[in-house]
Protein backbone atom coordinates (compact mmCIF):
# COMPACT_ATOMS: atom_id res chain seq x y z
CA UNK A 1 0.00 0.00 0.00
CA UNK A 2 1.69 3.33 -1.05
CA UNK A 3 1.48 5.79 1.96
CA UNK A 4 0.63 9.27 1.03
CA UNK A 5 3.81 11.22 2.42
CA UNK A 6 5.85 9.44 -0.71
CA UNK A 7 4.07 10.99 -3.36
CA UNK A 8 5.78 14.18 -2.73
CA UNK A 9 9.31 15.05 -2.56
CA UNK A 10 11.46 15.28 1.25
CA UNK A 11 13.57 17.94 0.15
CA UNK A 12 10.96 20.89 0.25
CA UNK A 13 10.89 21.02 -3.28
CA UNK A 14 7.60 22.83 -4.90
CA UNK A 15 5.94 22.93 -8.16
CA UNK A 16 5.89 25.86 -10.08
CA UNK A 17 2.30 26.55 -8.31
CA UNK A 18 4.06 26.94 -4.80
CA UNK A 19 2.51 23.57 -4.30
CA UNK A 20 4.64 19.90 -2.54
CA UNK A 21 6.16 18.33 -5.55
CA UNK A 22 4.55 15.47 -7.15
CA UNK A 23 7.21 12.54 -7.46
CA UNK A 24 5.53 11.03 -10.62
CA UNK A 25 4.52 15.16 -12.21
CA UNK A 26 7.84 16.41 -11.66
CA UNK A 27 11.38 16.22 -12.10
CA UNK A 28 13.89 13.71 -12.78
CA UNK A 29 15.40 13.30 -16.12
CA UNK A 30 11.52 14.48 -17.62
CA UNK A 31 12.45 17.70 -16.31
CA UNK A 32 16.10 17.88 -17.30
CA UNK A 33 15.54 17.41 -20.81
CA UNK A 34 14.24 20.77 -20.92
CA UNK A 35 17.22 22.28 -19.31
CA UNK A 36 19.69 20.26 -20.87
CA UNK A 37 18.05 21.48 -23.62
CA UNK A 38 18.22 25.02 -22.79
CA UNK A 39 21.88 24.59 -21.74
CA UNK A 40 22.75 23.52 -25.13
CA UNK A 41 21.44 26.47 -26.72
CA UNK A 42 22.77 29.06 -24.66
CA UNK A 43 26.34 27.54 -24.49
CA UNK A 44 25.37 27.29 -28.52
CA UNK A 45 25.38 30.86 -28.27
CA UNK A 46 28.39 31.88 -25.65
CA UNK A 47 30.86 29.76 -27.61
CA UNK A 48 29.14 30.78 -30.89
CA UNK A 49 30.20 34.38 -30.16
CA UNK A 50 33.83 33.74 -28.01
CA UNK A 51 35.69 31.23 -29.29
CA UNK A 52 36.23 33.32 -32.57
CA UNK A 53 36.39 36.71 -30.53
CA UNK A 54 39.59 37.16 -30.47
CA UNK A 55 39.83 37.25 -34.53
CA UNK A 56 36.76 39.25 -34.76
CA UNK A 57 38.74 41.99 -32.22
CA UNK A 58 42.10 41.55 -34.86
CA UNK A 59 40.22 42.12 -38.04
CA UNK A 60 37.07 44.49 -37.28
CA UNK A 61 38.39 46.71 -34.49
CA UNK A 62 41.66 46.47 -35.58
CA UNK A 63 43.67 45.27 -32.47
CA UNK A 64 47.14 43.46 -31.96
CA UNK A 65 48.00 40.29 -30.24
CA UNK A 66 48.10 41.75 -26.60
CA UNK A 67 45.08 43.59 -26.70
CA UNK A 68 42.86 41.14 -28.55
CA UNK A 69 44.05 38.22 -26.33
CA UNK A 70 43.53 40.62 -22.73
CA UNK A 71 40.37 42.12 -24.38
CA UNK A 72 39.07 38.32 -24.78
CA UNK A 73 40.21 37.11 -21.72
CA UNK A 74 38.85 40.32 -19.37
CA UNK A 75 35.19 40.02 -20.95
CA UNK A 76 35.79 36.03 -20.28
CA UNK A 77 36.60 36.52 -16.84
CA UNK A 78 33.92 39.11 -16.25
CA UNK A 79 31.71 36.78 -17.37
CA UNK A 80 32.47 34.32 -14.72
CA UNK A 81 32.53 36.96 -12.08
CA UNK A 82 29.02 38.01 -12.59
CA UNK A 83 27.32 34.50 -11.70
CA UNK A 84 27.97 36.41 -8.07
CA UNK A 85 25.16 38.79 -8.44
CA UNK A 86 23.22 36.30 -10.08
CA UNK A 87 23.66 33.56 -7.20
CA UNK A 88 23.06 35.69 -4.81
CA UNK A 89 19.55 37.10 -6.01
CA UNK A 90 18.61 33.45 -6.95
CA UNK A 91 19.57 32.22 -3.11
CA UNK A 92 18.34 34.89 -1.14
CA UNK A 93 15.38 36.48 -2.99
CA UNK A 94 14.19 34.67 -5.97
CA UNK A 95 14.89 31.25 -6.42
CA UNK A 96 16.93 29.57 -9.15
CA UNK A 97 13.97 29.76 -11.92
CA UNK A 98 13.36 33.18 -11.83
CA UNK A 99 16.64 34.46 -11.56
CA UNK A 100 17.58 32.09 -14.87
CA UNK A 101 14.19 33.40 -16.59
CA UNK A 102 14.72 37.15 -16.09
CA UNK A 103 18.72 36.97 -16.91
CA UNK A 104 18.05 34.81 -20.07
CA UNK A 105 16.11 37.57 -21.22
CA UNK A 106 18.78 40.05 -20.96
CA UNK A 107 21.14 37.40 -22.51
CA UNK A 108 19.11 38.05 -25.66
CA UNK A 109 18.78 41.52 -25.53
CA UNK A 110 22.75 41.50 -25.70
CA UNK A 111 23.29 38.96 -28.48
CA UNK A 112 20.97 40.76 -30.46
CA UNK A 113 22.43 43.91 -29.99
CA UNK A 114 25.82 42.15 -30.65
CA UNK A 115 24.44 40.93 -34.01
CA UNK A 116 23.31 44.97 -34.52
CA UNK A 117 26.50 46.15 -33.96
CA UNK A 118 28.48 43.82 -37.09
CA UNK A 119 25.50 43.77 -39.55
CA UNK A 120 23.67 47.68 -39.49
CA UNK A 121 25.22 50.19 -41.56
CA UNK A 122 26.59 52.65 -38.93
CA UNK A 123 27.19 50.34 -36.12
CA UNK A 124 29.77 48.25 -38.35
CA UNK A 125 33.01 49.28 -38.82
CA UNK A 126 33.84 50.29 -42.23
CA UNK A 127 36.73 48.48 -43.72
CA UNK A 128 38.97 49.10 -47.04
CA UNK A 129 40.70 46.11 -48.33
CA UNK A 130 41.44 43.67 -44.79
CA UNK A 131 42.20 46.99 -42.81
CA UNK A 132 38.83 48.37 -40.67
CA UNK A 133 38.20 51.87 -39.09
CA UNK A 134 36.11 51.59 -35.97
CA UNK A 135 34.71 54.35 -34.54
CA UNK A 136 34.82 55.42 -30.36
CA UNK A 137 31.18 54.87 -30.57
CA UNK A 138 30.79 51.65 -32.73
CA UNK A 139 33.74 49.91 -30.47
CA UNK A 140 31.07 51.50 -27.70
CA UNK A 141 28.27 49.58 -28.72
CA UNK A 142 29.87 46.54 -29.67
CA UNK A 143 31.42 46.16 -25.26
CA UNK A 144 28.20 47.52 -24.34
CA UNK A 145 26.33 44.34 -25.98
CA UNK A 146 29.26 41.80 -25.11
CA UNK A 147 28.71 43.37 -21.05
CA UNK A 148 25.21 42.67 -21.07
CA UNK A 149 25.66 38.96 -22.17
CA UNK A 150 28.40 38.59 -19.71
CA UNK A 151 25.37 39.53 -17.15
CA UNK A 152 22.72 37.65 -18.54
CA UNK A 153 24.76 34.74 -18.37
CA UNK A 154 25.93 35.79 -14.64
CA UNK A 155 22.53 35.06 -13.56
CA UNK A 156 22.11 31.42 -16.00
CA UNK A 157 25.92 29.86 -14.79
CA UNK A 158 25.34 29.21 -11.24
CA UNK A 159 21.79 28.76 -11.40
CA UNK A 160 21.41 25.82 -13.96
CA UNK A 161 23.20 23.29 -13.07
CA UNK A 162 21.96 23.15 -9.38
CA UNK A 163 18.42 23.74 -10.99
CA UNK A 164 19.20 20.65 -12.71
CA UNK A 165 20.49 18.86 -9.44
CA UNK A 166 17.20 19.73 -7.75
CA UNK A 167 15.02 17.58 -9.84
CA UNK A 168 16.41 14.83 -8.07
CA UNK A 169 15.45 13.98 -4.47
CA UNK A 170 18.15 13.54 -2.66
CA UNK A 171 16.25 11.43 0.16
CA UNK A 172 15.50 9.16 -2.31
CA UNK A 173 17.96 6.71 -2.76
CA UNK A 174 17.43 6.40 -6.54
CA UNK A 175 17.04 9.50 -7.14
CA UNK A 176 20.35 10.54 -5.69
CA UNK A 177 22.49 8.13 -7.84
CA UNK A 178 20.76 9.72 -11.03
CA UNK A 179 21.47 13.01 -9.77
CA UNK A 180 25.56 11.94 -10.07
CA UNK A 181 24.99 11.11 -13.58
CA UNK A 182 23.11 14.27 -14.40
CA UNK A 183 26.55 16.35 -13.90
CA UNK A 184 28.35 14.46 -16.50
CA UNK A 185 25.06 14.65 -18.72
CA UNK A 186 25.14 18.46 -18.33
CA UNK A 187 28.65 19.02 -19.34
CA UNK A 188 28.10 16.97 -22.56
CA UNK A 189 25.20 18.94 -23.20
CA UNK A 190 26.90 21.80 -23.33
CA UNK A 191 29.96 20.38 -25.01
CA UNK A 192 27.39 19.55 -28.06
CA UNK A 193 26.58 23.43 -28.21
CA UNK A 194 30.12 24.12 -28.52
CA UNK A 195 30.60 21.33 -31.27
CA UNK A 196 28.43 23.50 -33.03
CA UNK A 197 29.76 26.24 -31.90
CA UNK A 198 33.94 25.90 -33.07
CA UNK A 199 32.86 24.27 -36.32
CA UNK A 200 30.16 25.70 -37.81
CA UNK A 201 29.63 28.95 -36.54
CA UNK A 202 33.36 29.81 -36.49
CA UNK A 203 33.16 28.84 -40.42
CA UNK A 204 30.43 31.11 -41.14
CA UNK A 205 32.15 34.07 -39.36
CA UNK A 206 35.75 33.79 -41.22
CA UNK A 207 34.41 33.13 -44.78
CA UNK A 208 30.55 34.49 -44.98
CA UNK A 209 30.21 37.12 -42.20
CA UNK A 210 30.11 38.32 -38.78
CA UNK A 211 26.21 39.04 -39.11
CA UNK A 212 25.23 35.85 -39.91
CA UNK A 213 28.20 34.49 -37.21
CA UNK A 214 26.95 36.86 -34.48
CA UNK A 215 22.89 36.46 -35.78
CA UNK A 216 23.18 32.81 -35.86
CA UNK A 217 23.62 32.71 -32.23
CA UNK A 218 20.80 35.20 -31.03
CA UNK A 219 18.64 33.14 -32.63
CA UNK A 220 20.01 30.06 -30.51
CA UNK A 221 19.67 32.19 -27.14
CA UNK A 222 15.93 32.63 -28.22
CA UNK A 223 15.73 28.51 -28.86
CA UNK A 224 17.07 28.41 -25.60
CA UNK A 225 14.64 30.69 -23.55
CA UNK A 226 11.35 28.62 -25.80
CA UNK A 227 13.05 25.65 -24.26
CA UNK A 228 13.71 26.80 -20.25
CA UNK A 229 10.00 28.41 -20.41
CA UNK A 230 8.57 25.04 -21.78
CA UNK A 231 9.28 22.76 -18.77
CA UNK A 232 7.81 25.57 -15.99
CA UNK A 233 5.30 22.60 -15.12
CA UNK A 234 7.59 19.39 -14.95
CA UNK A 235 10.21 21.73 -12.79
CA UNK A 236 10.95 21.10 -8.93
CA UNK A 237 11.76 24.59 -7.19
CA UNK A 238 13.88 24.76 -3.97
CA UNK A 239 12.65 27.76 -2.25
CA UNK A 240 15.42 31.12 -1.55
CA UNK A 241 16.50 30.48 1.29
CA UNK A 242 16.94 34.34 2.87
CA UNK A 243 20.22 36.25 2.21
CA UNK A 244 22.99 33.92 3.03
CA UNK A 245 25.99 36.84 3.34
CA UNK A 246 23.61 37.97 6.00
CA UNK A 247 23.72 34.45 8.22
CA UNK A 248 27.15 34.15 7.59
CA UNK A 249 28.26 37.90 8.97
CA UNK A 250 25.84 37.13 11.94
CA UNK A 251 27.89 33.76 12.85
CA UNK A 252 31.09 35.88 12.53
CA UNK A 253 30.05 38.86 14.46
CA UNK A 254 27.96 36.44 16.98
CA UNK A 255 31.86 34.74 17.47
CA UNK A 256 34.02 37.64 17.91
CA UNK A 257 30.98 39.30 20.61
CA UNK A 258 31.25 35.80 22.66
CA UNK A 259 35.22 36.04 22.18
CA UNK A 260 35.63 35.01 26.09
CA UNK A 261 32.79 32.20 26.21
CA UNK A 262 34.07 28.68 26.54
CA UNK A 263 32.44 26.60 24.21
CA UNK A 264 31.15 23.29 25.99
CA UNK A 265 32.80 20.11 26.08
CA UNK A 266 29.46 18.50 24.99
CA UNK A 267 28.50 19.74 21.32
CA UNK A 268 25.31 18.50 21.83
CA UNK A 269 24.66 21.33 24.44
CA UNK A 270 25.07 23.80 21.57
CA UNK A 271 22.03 25.47 20.23
CA UNK A 272 20.14 24.32 17.48
CA UNK A 273 16.05 24.51 16.87
CA UNK A 274 14.01 21.38 18.22
CA UNK A 275 12.09 20.81 14.92
CA UNK A 276 13.36 18.04 12.31
CA UNK A 277 14.14 21.16 10.07
CA UNK A 278 16.54 23.81 10.19
CA UNK A 279 15.63 27.38 10.97
CA UNK A 280 16.85 28.17 7.53
CA UNK A 281 13.81 27.92 4.89
CA UNK A 282 15.01 25.17 2.08
CA UNK A 283 17.81 23.84 4.36
CA UNK A 284 18.50 20.50 5.93
CA UNK A 285 20.18 20.63 9.18
CA UNK A 286 23.83 20.13 9.56
CA UNK A 287 26.11 17.82 12.23
CA UNK A 288 28.79 19.60 14.21
CA UNK A 289 31.96 19.10 13.01
CA UNK A 290 35.16 19.87 15.47
CA UNK A 291 37.30 22.06 12.90
CA UNK A 292 37.39 25.60 13.01
CA UNK A 293 35.72 25.74 16.40
CA UNK A 294 36.34 29.39 16.72
CA UNK A 295 32.72 29.71 15.26
CA UNK A 296 31.40 27.47 17.88
CA UNK A 297 31.03 30.66 19.96
CA UNK A 298 28.29 31.89 18.19
CA UNK A 299 26.52 28.68 19.09
CA UNK A 300 26.68 28.88 22.77
CA UNK A 301 23.76 30.50 24.58
CA UNK A 302 24.15 33.14 27.50
CA UNK A 303 21.91 35.41 29.16
CA UNK A 304 22.57 38.48 26.86
CA UNK A 305 21.11 36.10 23.92
CA UNK A 306 17.65 37.76 24.40
CA UNK A 307 16.03 40.48 22.98
CA UNK A 308 12.82 41.49 24.90
CA UNK A 309 11.12 37.55 23.98
CA UNK A 310 12.98 36.90 20.79
CA UNK A 311 16.64 35.47 20.15
CA UNK A 312 19.17 38.14 18.95
CA UNK A 313 20.48 36.48 15.53
CA UNK A 314 23.49 38.84 15.87
CA UNK A 315 24.55 36.71 19.11
CA UNK A 316 22.89 33.35 18.94
CA UNK A 317 23.15 31.21 16.34
CA UNK A 318 22.44 27.45 15.42
CA UNK A 319 24.46 24.82 14.64
CA UNK A 320 22.99 24.21 11.16
CA UNK A 321 23.62 28.31 10.50
CA UNK A 322 27.59 27.88 12.09
CA UNK A 323 28.35 24.92 9.75
CA UNK A 324 27.26 26.78 6.48
CA UNK A 325 29.86 29.62 7.57
CA UNK A 326 32.74 26.30 8.40
CA UNK A 327 31.55 24.51 4.68
CA UNK A 328 32.10 27.84 2.63
CA UNK A 329 35.63 28.23 4.54
CA UNK A 330 36.75 24.65 3.90
CA UNK A 331 35.27 24.75 0.24
CA UNK A 332 38.09 28.23 0.00
CA UNK A 333 41.33 25.98 -0.37
CA UNK A 334 39.31 23.95 -3.18
CA UNK A 335 38.74 26.95 -4.69
CA UNK A 336 41.29 29.01 -4.58
CA UNK A 337 43.39 25.52 -6.42
CA UNK A 338 40.92 25.72 -9.41
CA UNK A 339 42.11 28.95 -10.79
CA UNK A 340 45.29 27.75 -12.33
CA UNK A 341 43.67 25.17 -14.18
CA UNK A 342 41.00 27.77 -15.78
CA UNK A 343 44.31 29.63 -16.24
CA UNK A 344 45.03 26.53 -18.78
CA UNK A 345 42.06 26.61 -20.33
CA UNK A 346 41.56 29.96 -20.92
CA UNK A 347 44.13 29.61 -23.67
CA UNK A 348 42.16 27.72 -25.93
CA UNK A 349 40.50 31.00 -26.53
CA UNK A 350 43.99 33.29 -27.04
CA UNK A 351 47.15 31.59 -27.22
CA UNK A 352 46.17 28.55 -28.78
CA UNK A 353 44.23 30.14 -31.18
CA UNK A 354 47.24 32.36 -32.05
CA UNK A 355 49.20 29.85 -32.60
CA UNK A 356 47.09 28.31 -35.03
CA UNK A 357 47.15 31.60 -37.12
CA UNK A 358 50.73 31.08 -37.68
CA UNK A 359 50.08 27.05 -39.20
CA UNK A 360 49.05 25.99 -42.41
CA UNK A 361 45.26 26.15 -41.81
CA UNK A 362 44.47 24.35 -45.30
CA UNK A 363 42.68 20.83 -45.19
CA UNK A 364 42.74 19.67 -49.30
CA UNK A 365 43.39 21.76 -51.82
CA UNK A 366 40.69 24.75 -51.28
CA UNK A 367 39.28 24.28 -48.17
CA UNK A 368 40.38 26.59 -44.93
CA UNK A 369 39.71 25.97 -41.59
CA UNK A 370 39.99 28.64 -39.20
CA UNK A 371 42.24 28.45 -36.58
CA UNK A 372 39.36 28.95 -33.70
CA UNK A 373 37.48 25.84 -35.00
CA UNK A 374 40.29 23.62 -33.64
CA UNK A 375 38.44 23.57 -29.94
CA UNK A 376 36.37 21.26 -32.06
CA UNK A 377 38.97 18.82 -30.60
CA UNK A 378 38.37 20.16 -27.19
CA UNK A 379 34.16 19.70 -27.97
CA UNK A 380 34.82 16.32 -29.04
CA UNK A 381 37.46 14.67 -26.31
CA UNK A 382 34.61 16.08 -23.95
CA UNK A 383 31.87 14.15 -25.74
CA UNK A 384 33.86 11.15 -26.54
CA UNK A 385 35.06 11.12 -22.43
CA UNK A 386 31.90 12.22 -20.35
CA UNK A 387 30.05 8.98 -21.29
CA UNK A 388 33.06 6.91 -21.31
CA UNK A 389 33.63 8.04 -17.71
CA UNK A 390 30.23 7.78 -16.51
CA UNK A 391 29.77 4.37 -17.90
CA UNK A 392 32.41 2.58 -17.94
CA UNK A 393 35.48 4.57 -15.49
CA UNK A 394 33.05 4.90 -12.40
CA UNK A 395 31.51 1.05 -12.62
CA UNK A 396 35.50 0.19 -12.71
CA UNK A 397 36.88 2.12 -10.07
CA UNK A 398 34.07 1.49 -8.08
CA UNK A 399 34.97 -2.42 -7.69
CA UNK A 400 38.56 -0.87 -6.25
CA UNK A 401 37.54 2.04 -4.44
CA UNK A 402 34.22 0.65 -3.27
CA UNK A 403 32.83 3.99 -3.69
CA UNK A 404 28.75 4.63 -5.16
CA UNK A 405 30.87 7.69 -7.46
CA UNK A 406 34.15 5.32 -8.34
CA UNK A 407 36.72 8.14 -7.45
CA UNK A 408 35.34 10.38 -4.55
CA UNK A 409 34.95 14.82 -6.32
CA UNK A 410 38.52 15.61 -5.31
CA UNK A 411 40.21 12.49 -6.63
CA UNK A 412 37.88 12.93 -10.11
CA UNK A 413 39.33 17.22 -10.00
CA UNK A 414 42.94 15.97 -9.29
CA UNK A 415 43.29 13.78 -12.16
CA UNK A 416 42.39 16.79 -14.23
CA UNK A 417 44.82 18.81 -12.89
CA UNK A 418 47.36 16.41 -13.96
CA UNK A 419 46.09 15.94 -17.31
CA UNK A 420 46.11 19.80 -17.41
CA UNK A 421 50.23 19.61 -17.39
CA UNK A 422 50.32 17.45 -19.99
CA UNK A 423 48.60 19.93 -22.36
CA UNK A 424 50.88 22.76 -21.57
CA UNK A 425 53.80 20.65 -22.23
CA UNK A 426 51.93 19.32 -25.72
CA UNK A 427 51.37 22.98 -26.36
CA UNK A 428 55.08 23.80 -25.84
CA UNK A 429 56.62 21.09 -27.49
CA UNK A 430 54.54 22.08 -30.73
CA UNK A 431 55.46 25.57 -30.58
CA UNK A 432 59.56 24.59 -29.96
CA UNK A 433 59.33 22.22 -33.21
CA UNK A 434 57.19 25.46 -35.22
CA UNK A 435 59.86 27.58 -34.08
CA UNK A 436 62.50 25.87 -35.49
CA UNK A 437 60.98 24.84 -39.00
CA UNK A 438 60.73 28.94 -38.84
CA UNK A 439 64.49 29.10 -38.16
CA UNK A 440 65.60 26.43 -40.10
CA UNK A 441 64.09 27.64 -43.55
CA UNK A 442 63.90 31.36 -42.81
CA UNK A 443 60.43 31.89 -42.57
CA UNK A 444 60.07 34.37 -40.05
CA UNK A 445 57.62 36.93 -42.17
CA UNK A 446 55.74 34.10 -43.47
CA UNK A 447 52.53 34.86 -42.00
CA UNK A 448 51.79 30.88 -41.66
CA UNK A 449 54.54 28.47 -42.28
CA UNK A 450 53.72 24.85 -43.91
CA UNK A 451 53.35 23.15 -40.85
CA UNK A 452 49.62 21.49 -40.76
CA UNK A 453 47.19 23.24 -37.80
CA UNK A 454 45.84 19.52 -37.22
CA UNK A 455 49.64 19.14 -35.13
CA UNK A 456 47.35 21.13 -32.25
CA UNK A 457 44.54 18.53 -31.69
CA UNK A 458 47.12 16.76 -28.89
CA UNK A 459 46.67 19.90 -26.99
CA UNK A 460 43.04 20.53 -27.62
CA UNK A 461 42.57 16.78 -26.87
CA UNK A 462 44.17 16.86 -23.44
CA UNK A 463 42.24 19.76 -22.18
CA UNK A 464 38.95 18.33 -23.28
CA UNK A 465 40.03 15.56 -21.17
CA UNK A 466 41.11 17.24 -18.44
CA UNK A 467 38.02 19.02 -18.24
CA UNK A 468 35.57 16.09 -18.15
CA UNK A 469 37.50 15.25 -15.09
CA UNK A 470 38.55 18.69 -13.24
CA UNK A 471 35.04 21.00 -14.09
CA UNK A 472 32.63 18.27 -14.11
CA UNK A 473 34.03 17.24 -10.52
CA UNK A 474 34.18 20.84 -9.60
CA UNK A 475 30.49 21.06 -10.24
CA UNK A 476 29.55 18.35 -8.39
CA UNK A 477 31.42 18.87 -5.68
CA UNK A 478 30.24 22.40 -5.33
CA UNK A 479 26.92 21.38 -5.14
CA UNK A 480 27.69 18.64 -3.00
CA UNK A 481 29.56 20.16 -0.23
CA UNK A 482 27.61 23.15 -0.35
CA UNK A 483 24.80 24.12 2.47
CA UNK A 484 21.25 23.43 1.01
CA UNK A 485 20.58 27.39 1.29
CA UNK A 486 23.42 28.44 -0.87
CA UNK A 487 24.05 26.49 -3.47
CA UNK A 488 23.53 28.70 -6.37
CA UNK A 489 26.41 31.50 -4.44
CA UNK A 490 28.33 27.72 -4.13
CA UNK A 491 28.14 27.05 -7.90
CA UNK A 492 29.07 30.83 -8.48
CA UNK A 493 32.19 30.89 -6.28
CA UNK A 494 33.23 27.48 -8.71
CA UNK A 495 32.88 29.44 -11.55
CA UNK A 496 34.69 32.50 -9.98
CA UNK A 497 37.96 30.46 -10.70
CA UNK A 498 37.48 30.39 -14.20
CA UNK A 499 37.34 34.53 -13.58
CA UNK A 500 39.93 34.96 -12.18
CA UNK A 501 41.71 32.11 -14.39
CA UNK A 502 41.35 34.55 -17.13
CA UNK A 503 42.39 37.98 -15.45
CA UNK A 504 45.42 35.48 -14.49
CA UNK A 505 46.12 34.94 -17.56
CA UNK A 506 45.55 38.57 -18.67
CA UNK A 507 47.82 39.27 -16.05
CA UNK A 508 50.48 36.78 -17.06
CA UNK A 509 50.63 38.40 -20.81
CA UNK A 510 50.76 41.69 -19.39
CA UNK A 511 53.15 40.79 -17.01
CA UNK A 512 55.68 38.91 -19.34
CA UNK A 513 55.40 41.27 -22.44
CA UNK A 514 56.70 43.99 -19.78
CA UNK A 515 59.41 42.52 -18.99
CA UNK A 516 60.49 40.18 -22.35
CA UNK A 517 60.18 43.58 -24.41
CA UNK A 518 62.97 45.62 -22.04
CA UNK A 519 65.69 47.03 -23.97
CA UNK A 520 63.66 47.09 -27.66
CA UNK A 521 63.91 43.56 -27.20
CA UNK A 522 60.47 41.68 -29.33
CA UNK A 523 59.30 39.58 -26.44
CA UNK A 524 57.29 36.27 -26.11
CA UNK A 525 54.75 37.34 -27.35
CA UNK A 526 54.99 39.57 -30.22
CA UNK A 527 52.43 40.06 -32.94
CA UNK A 528 54.81 38.03 -35.31
CA UNK A 529 55.03 34.94 -33.39
CA UNK A 530 57.57 33.90 -35.53
CA UNK A 531 59.96 36.27 -33.87
CA UNK A 532 58.78 35.46 -30.60
CA UNK A 533 58.85 32.63 -27.88
CA UNK A 534 55.47 30.90 -26.94
CA UNK A 535 56.62 28.20 -26.01
CA UNK A 536 58.52 29.95 -23.06
CA UNK A 537 55.12 30.95 -21.83
CA UNK A 538 53.45 27.47 -22.06
CA UNK A 539 56.31 25.99 -20.23
CA UNK A 540 55.39 28.59 -17.72
CA UNK A 541 51.90 27.66 -17.52
CA UNK A 542 53.07 23.83 -17.31
CA UNK A 543 55.39 24.87 -13.91
CA UNK A 544 52.67 26.61 -12.45
CA UNK A 545 50.30 24.11 -12.73
CA UNK A 546 52.68 20.85 -11.71
CA UNK A 547 53.34 23.51 -8.81
CA UNK A 548 49.21 23.99 -8.50
CA UNK A 549 48.72 20.16 -8.09
CA UNK A 550 51.17 19.61 -5.26
CA UNK A 551 49.66 22.05 -3.09
CA UNK A 552 46.23 20.26 -4.24
CA UNK A 553 47.52 17.22 -2.69
CA UNK A 554 47.87 18.98 0.27
CA UNK A 555 44.17 20.95 0.40
CA UNK A 556 42.44 17.34 -0.70
CA UNK A 557 43.89 15.43 2.50
CA UNK A 558 43.32 18.34 4.78
CA UNK A 559 39.27 19.10 3.57
CA UNK A 560 36.83 17.33 5.57
CA UNK A 561 33.03 16.33 3.57
CA UNK A 562 29.86 17.80 5.23
CA UNK A 563 27.37 15.68 6.69
CA UNK A 564 23.67 16.13 6.70
CA UNK A 565 21.82 15.25 10.07
CA UNK A 566 19.59 12.48 9.87
CA UNK A 567 21.39 11.41 5.73
CA UNK A 568 23.66 9.39 4.64
CA UNK A 569 26.76 10.84 3.35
Amino acid sequence: MVVTDDIYTKDGTVDINKKPANKKKTGNWKACSFILGNECCERLAYYGMGTNLVNYLQEQLNQGNVAASNNVTNWSGTCYITPLIGAFVADAYLGRYWTIAIFSIIYFFGMTLLTLSSSIPGLKPSCTGDVCHPTQEQIAVFFVALYMIALGTGGIKPCVSSFGADQFDETDEVERKRKSSFFNWFYFSINIGALVASSVLVWIQMNVGWDWGFGIPAVAMAIAVVFFFAGSRTYRLQKPGGSPLTRIAQVIVASFKKLNVKVPADKSLLYEVADNESNIQGSRKLEHTDKLKFFDKAAVETENDHDKESLNPWRLCTVTQVEELKSVIRLLPVWASGIIFATVYSQMNTMFVLQGNTMDQHMGPTFKIPSASLSLFDTLSVIFWAPVYDKIIVPCARKFTGKERGFTTLQRMGIGLVISIFAMIAAGILEVVRLQIVRKNNYYDLKSIPMSIFWQVPEYFLVGCAEVFTFVGQIEFFYDQAPDAMRSLSSALSLTTVALGNYLSTLLVTAVTKITTQNGKLGWIPDNLNRGHLDYFFWLLAILSLLNFIVYLWIAKWYTYKKVAGYPE
